[in-house]
């Protein structure tokens, strides 16, 4: 029995039969989409790589099940920079080596992002750590990845009231 399925993933609209209602988001975003920058870590919701937002909600896609999403808004890691410009997040860790090896690097830029837009990042590191903590870094880079989301925060405040002016 096939399902149909309508999504708007990184600003395009896609209408998606699946054959198997068991299909996780990660799944159909990686092997169905070629959206590979959102990583399959350990597969059991622990890690954090496969973070996405959902409606503007963190999601961890590996137990989401895609049919649960129908109608849905997702953001993933490739449609986060904006006509060539890297989002604030971004180039944050970039400037705070936020990373090492790279591979929780998307889900923890999702979760960041996220974080943000929750307003659970301002400017506590303690509050940071906690609100990050879903997403694990097997090399170490929580110093980084904690001053490039309090970076990114103020980046993104600053520009919110530009924009306001």
């Amino acid at each position: 029995m096939n399902h149909s399925l309508h999504l708007t993933i990184n600003g395009t609209a896609h209408e998606i039969v699946l054959d198997d209602p068991r299909v996780t988001l990660l799944d159909l975003l990686r092997e169905r989409l070629d959206l590979t920058g959102t990583k399959k870590g350990c597969d059991r919701g622990q890690c954090g790589a496969c973070t996405i937002l959902v409606d503007g909600r963190r999601v961890v896609s590996c137990l989401s099940l895609a049919l649960s999403f129908d109608g849905a808004d997702i953001l993933t890691i490739e449609g986060l920079a904006r006509d060539g410009e890297l989002h604030p997040v971004q180039a944050a860790f970039i400037a705070h080596d936020g990373f090492q090896c790279g591979y929780c690097t998307p889900g923890q830029i999702m979760s960041a992002v996220g974080l943000i837009s929750e307003g659970q990042a301002e400017g506590d590191v303690e509050r940071v750590r906690e609100g990050m903590s879903g997403n694990l870094c097997r090399c170490g880079a929580y110093a980084g990845i904690t001053e490039a989301v309090i970076e990114a925060h103020g980046a993104m405040t600053q520009a919110d009231r530009e924009k306001a002016a």
